[in-house]
């Protein structure tokens, strides 16, 4: 059946009720009692709209026919709408004087005992809409808080999938940083070193371009690697691990050794920050320090590991190359993470020094 339909039966069967109830127990004939019973049911359809006048207009007629189905309606509503548990009490109490008190209409007398009876019997009744009402209420209002619990979960669910995202960003950001501007400038600093060596006029244009393209693409990823790590976050994901070093050392086109060993109880976070400073140390060496040579140094002391990398005087200057200004930055922020430290800065024979400390878990 159609809500439409369904509220207009509960409100004819309530009506009926009440009109029912009205006449049952009807003292008189008189015109003010009857529209006083009349006017009870007929503002019952109201009761949601204005809960507070429609109790007051049907509370005479309680009084006057001992009317009690369209009070207790009307109490029923408002007390779905109130929380303020004293007025309701003052509404019930209304509610069983009116009940209890004796009609005007009414030539039998009552005794006391009899009028503190029916105000007993009034309380009695009143508590029931009231109590339901309350129930209603509160259970309105839990449903509501649900709700509201619901909303706040789903938000937080965004805000974690937000986080992550900016977390690969980040982590996007400096894998571009480490691995592509790595060999983006070995190609710049090849193509530089044929453009200078080479006889052959087409030789040296040729790798002119490619030392254009190479600087190009170095400015891009710049520009990439910035607004990638707007984010902020850092994520220390295990990719690389110390068994490549000597790999990426024998790659990196300079004079590059590996000495020293580290200690065997790395974790997995150290083996990849302690990767990526030598990796950051050695293009640094490319870009900045052509022609130098440079010695990477593994080691442990006591509850400590680390990475030294330092590189010899450059015999010829750095070709202009772009920076994006991050490697190092990221460096520190890795050994910050991982309870260590980085020093960077030139030494004193005109050659340039990283050192790493991590603590060993």
């Amino acid at each position: 059946m159609p809500l439409r339909y369904r509220t207009v039966l509960i409100e004819a069967a309530l009506i009926a009720a009440a009109a029912l109830d009205t006449f049952v127990n009807m003292w008189s004939d008189a015109p003010v009692s009857i529209a006083l019973g009349v006017v009870a049911c007929v503002v019952l359809p109201l009761r949601h709209r204005f809960p507070r006048t429609v109790f007051a207009l049907t509370l005479p007629a309680a009084l006057l026919e001992a009317a009690l189905v369209a009070p207790f309606v009307a109490l029923y509503v408002l007390s779905t709408r109130v929380r303020d548990r004293r007025w309701l009490a003052g509404c019930a109490v209304l509610f069983a004087i009116a009940s209890a008190a004796p009609s005007p209409f009414d030539t039998e007398a009552t005794s006391a005992s009899d009028t503190l009876v029916y105000l007993a019997y009034g309380l009695a009744t009143a508590a029931v809409p009231v109590l339901l009402g309350q129930l209603v209420l509160t259970r309105r209002e839990l449903s509501r808080r649900i709700e509201e619990i619901e909303e706040a979960k789903e938000h937080e669910r965004v805000l974690h999938a937000q986080a992550i995202l900016a977390q690969e960003r980040a982590q996007l950001a400096r894998e571009m940083h480490d691995v592509v501007s790595h060999q983006v400038s070995l190609i710049a600093v090849q193509a530089g070193a044929l453009q200078v060596a080479s006889g052959e006029a087409a030789t040296r244009e040729a790798a002119r371009t490619i030392r254009t393209l190479s600087v190009g693409t170095l400015e891009e990823l710049r520009t990439m690697v910035t607004l990638l790590r707007a984010s902020g976050a850092t994520e220390l994901s295990p990719q690389p691990t110390l068994a490549d070093l000597r790999t990426l050392v024998g790659a990196s086109g300079i004079e590059a050794k590996l000495i020293g060993e580290p200690a065997p109880t790395v974790g997995t976070p150290g083996q990849r920050a302690i990767y990526r400073t030598v990796q950051e140390a050695l293009t640094n060496v490319r870009k900045h320090a052509p022609g130098a040579a440079a010695t990477v140094e593994l080691w442990h002391s006591g509850p400590h590991t680390g990475v030294t990398i330092t590189n010899t005087r450059p015999p010829r200057p750095a070709l202009p190359l772009p920076g994006a200004g991050q490697g190092l930055v990221g460096l520190h922020e890795r050994a910050c993470l991982l309870n260590g430290a980085l020093e960077s800065g030139p030494t004193e024979d005109g050659g340039y020094r990283v050192h790493m400390t991590l603590p060993l878990t």
